[in-house]
């Protein structure tokens, strides 16, 4: 019998917390903040046919890209709610200053979750960015992409697509 690549039951517990904790914020670009970090979560669910993993890593990985901003961009108490220490060790390397060498210690389904966040945040830039933070972004990316890698490398191959294209703006 197939397994499921992630469970939906986790996909709406998580998004829901995302909800609370990022209600009122809005993306550079003035949409709900939680936009993206579903995009982040889409990324990683679009790639898990790709990737070898289990449904319990795949759920864990789908649960940091929906909260992995919660803690560096929000007040929301994420240790209040009854979340697997996993995901809460992985958004905790996914917040800190040193995230990529933190990363680099945790299983690449967490890595993944960096990666579709970069991924996603090479999308078109606001007007307003300067063209110096949009080479800082392409060169953080070429660092993630250096450092971390998915299970097959799915998502570093999307990653690498992403920087060469954001060289037009």
């Amino acid at each position: 019998m197939n397994q499921p690549l992630f469970t939906t039951a986790n996909y709406k517990k998580h998004l829901a917390i995302a909800l609370r904790a990022h209600e009122g914020q809005l993306t550079p670009h003035g949409l709900p903040y939680v936009y993206h970090v579903m995009s982040v979560a889409t990324e990683v669910i679009a790639a898990l046919p790709y990737e070898e993993l289990t449904t319990e890593e795949a759920d864990i990985a789908v649960a940091c890209a929906l909260l992995h901003d919660v803690m560096e961009d929000t007040e929301y108490d994420l240790y209040g709610e009854e979340i697997d220490s996993r995901i809460i060790e992985g958004v905790e390397a996914l917040t800190k200053d040193d995230s990529l060498r933190r990363l680099q210690a945790l299983p690449k389904y967490i890595q993944m979750v960096k990666i579709a966040d970069r991924i996603t945040n090479l999308d078109p830039p606001p007007p307003h960015w300067s063209d110096e933070k949009k080479d800082t972004y392409r060169e953080e990316a070429r660092t993630i992409h250096e450092t971390l890698q998915s299970p097959t490398g799915y998502l570093n191959n999307v990653l690498e697509k992403r920087i060469k294209e954001y060289e037009r703006y």
